[in-house]
């Protein structure tokens, strides 16, 4: 819901730093495979209950994943490159819940697994989309310049993010947090699939 707002604010130092970074050849799928290994990092402090350092590792990962976008648009984007961002970050938002998870299995076990089918419920409602928008030749840049169409939604990256810093802030409330952002993901899967299932008429 935030993500398009946020894009004049972020992507201006995202840029500052992908410039330095452009000009002594490190690409993208590098920054891109880098951030994932970080995201990794997090889920793994978070399992072992390191909610400090899982917090840290996800703002590093996410400032990965926007550097690595800025690269790409300042040399050259691939397909390639498009593919194993949108991979790698849902890799990493499923690794989150599962890593809570497995930190507390009695007692977040069941919240997670909530979250995890309202993820997959927003995500193929965004991805099946996507496809359907490239077949048709639609595009849109309301997200920034992106290698697929992005729909849209109440629940979307800069929601997820602010939700998992508050879980690594205050894991004790990991259950709560969990329903309530399932149900708002739920929510944001219906109007997509509502608001694609007109687009296609």
């Amino acid at each position: 819901m935030f993500d398009a707002r946020l894009r004049p604010l972020i992507d201006p130092p995202l840029n500052a730093l992908a410039a330095p970074l452009a000009k002594t050849g490190v690409s993208a799928t590098q920054i891109t495979l880098a951030g994932f290994g970080l995201g990794a990092a997090a889920c793994l402090a978070i399992a072992c209950e390191v909610y400090w350092l899982g917090f840290l590792l996800i703002c590093l990962n996410r400032l990965a994943d926007g550097v690595d976008g800025a690269v790409a648009r300042l040399t050259q984007k691939t397909d390639r490159g498009g593919y194993l961002d949108i991979v790698l970050d849902f890799f990493f938002y499923a690794g989150v819940p599962f890593a809570f998870a497995l930190a507390d299995p009695a007692g977040n076990a069941l919240a997670a697994a909530a979250l995890l089918f309202s993820f997959y419920a927003n995500g193929s409602a965004f991805l099946a989309f996507a496809v359907m928008a490239e077949k048709r030749g639609l595009e849109t840049t309301a997200q920034g310049r992106k290698s697929l169409y992005y729909l849209s939604g109440i629940a979307e990256g800069a929601e997820t993010i602010a939700l998992f810093l508050v879980m690594c802030t205050f894991p004790q409330g990991f259950v709560w947090l969990a329903w309530g952002f399932a149900m708002v993901c739920w929510l944001s899967a219906a109007a997509r699939a509502i608001s694609s299932a007109q687009a296609l008429k």
